[in-house]
Protein backbone atom coordinates (compact mmCIF):
# COMPACT_ATOMS: atom_id res chain seq x y z
CA UNK A 1 0.00 0.00 0.00
CA UNK A 2 1.19 3.42 -0.85
CA UNK A 3 0.95 6.58 1.13
CA UNK A 4 -2.13 8.57 0.15
CA UNK A 5 -2.04 12.31 0.57
CA UNK A 6 -5.25 14.30 0.42
CA UNK A 7 -5.09 17.36 -1.80
CA UNK A 8 -4.64 20.55 0.17
CA UNK A 9 -7.27 23.23 -0.16
CA UNK A 10 -5.84 26.29 -1.87
CA UNK A 11 -6.60 29.54 -0.09
CA UNK A 12 -7.06 32.41 -2.53
CA UNK A 13 -6.74 35.92 -1.10
CA UNK A 14 -8.88 38.30 -3.07
CA UNK A 15 -7.30 41.78 -3.28
CA UNK A 16 -10.03 44.32 -2.62
CA UNK A 17 -9.88 47.88 -3.97
CA UNK A 18 -8.51 50.41 -1.52
CA UNK A 19 -9.52 54.09 -1.37
CA UNK A 20 -7.29 55.20 -4.25
CA UNK A 21 -7.88 52.12 -6.46
CA UNK A 22 -10.68 51.50 -8.97
CA UNK A 23 -12.32 48.47 -10.52
CA UNK A 24 -12.41 48.48 -14.30
CA UNK A 25 -13.24 46.51 -17.43
CA UNK A 26 -10.72 46.26 -20.26
CA UNK A 27 -12.44 47.92 -23.23
CA UNK A 28 -9.73 47.39 -25.87
CA UNK A 29 -6.02 46.74 -26.31
CA UNK A 30 -4.03 49.70 -27.59
CA UNK A 31 -0.71 47.93 -28.10
CA UNK A 32 2.63 47.96 -26.24
CA UNK A 33 0.95 46.82 -22.98
CA UNK A 34 -1.45 49.78 -23.05
CA UNK A 35 -5.16 49.17 -22.56
CA UNK A 36 -8.27 51.32 -22.57
CA UNK A 37 -10.04 50.53 -19.28
CA UNK A 38 -13.56 51.68 -18.35
CA UNK A 39 -13.48 52.25 -14.58
CA UNK A 40 -16.35 52.20 -12.06
CA UNK A 41 -16.13 55.99 -11.59
CA UNK A 42 -17.42 56.39 -15.19
CA UNK A 43 -14.00 57.41 -16.59
CA UNK A 44 -12.06 55.69 -19.34
CA UNK A 45 -8.35 55.52 -18.56
CA UNK A 46 -5.37 54.43 -20.63
CA UNK A 47 -3.71 51.89 -18.35
CA UNK A 48 -0.42 50.06 -18.61
CA UNK A 49 0.85 46.84 -17.09
CA UNK A 50 3.96 47.70 -15.03
CA UNK A 51 7.14 45.89 -16.05
CA UNK A 52 7.25 43.77 -12.89
CA UNK A 53 3.80 42.33 -13.75
CA UNK A 54 4.06 41.95 -17.56
CA UNK A 55 4.80 38.23 -17.47
CA UNK A 56 2.45 37.47 -14.59
CA UNK A 57 -0.88 37.91 -16.41
CA UNK A 58 -2.33 38.50 -19.86
CA UNK A 59 -5.29 40.77 -20.48
CA UNK A 60 -8.06 40.59 -23.06
CA UNK A 61 -11.22 42.59 -23.71
CA UNK A 62 -13.85 42.16 -21.02
CA UNK A 63 -11.45 41.25 -18.19
CA UNK A 64 -12.14 42.73 -14.75
CA UNK A 65 -9.03 44.50 -13.43
CA UNK A 66 -7.90 46.55 -10.46
CA UNK A 67 -6.54 49.95 -11.53
CA UNK A 68 -4.35 52.31 -9.54
CA UNK A 69 -4.67 55.80 -11.08
CA UNK A 70 -1.49 57.82 -11.47
CA UNK A 71 -0.87 60.80 -9.18
CA UNK A 72 -0.49 63.03 -12.24
CA UNK A 73 -3.35 62.74 -14.80
CA UNK A 74 -5.31 60.52 -12.42
CA UNK A 75 -8.47 60.88 -14.53
CA UNK A 76 -6.72 59.75 -17.75
CA UNK A 77 -3.91 57.30 -16.87
CA UNK A 78 -3.31 54.38 -14.50
CA UNK A 79 -1.59 51.07 -13.79
CA UNK A 80 -3.24 47.66 -13.92
CA UNK A 81 -2.21 45.91 -10.69
CA UNK A 82 -4.50 42.83 -10.67
CA UNK A 83 -6.70 40.78 -13.01
CA UNK A 84 -9.73 39.12 -11.44
CA UNK A 85 -11.10 35.74 -12.52
CA UNK A 86 -14.75 35.03 -13.27
CA UNK A 87 -15.31 33.62 -9.78
CA UNK A 88 -13.69 36.72 -8.25
CA UNK A 89 -16.20 38.92 -10.06
CA UNK A 90 -19.06 37.16 -8.27
CA UNK A 91 -17.29 37.42 -4.90
CA UNK A 92 -16.78 41.16 -5.38
CA UNK A 93 -20.50 41.60 -6.10
CA UNK A 94 -21.33 39.65 -2.94
CA UNK A 95 -19.04 41.91 -0.90
CA UNK A 96 -20.93 44.98 -2.16
CA UNK A 97 -18.52 46.42 -4.73
CA UNK A 98 -19.94 47.92 -7.92
CA UNK A 99 -18.53 45.99 -10.86
CA UNK A 100 -18.57 48.03 -14.09
CA UNK A 101 -20.16 46.61 -17.22
CA UNK A 102 -19.29 47.42 -20.84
Amino acid sequence: MGFYRRPQEVVHRLPLPKDDEKLGIVARALGASNFAVFCNDKLERVCIIPGRLKRRFWLKEGDLVLVKPWVVQSDKRGDVIWRYSIMDRQKLKEKGFTVPEL
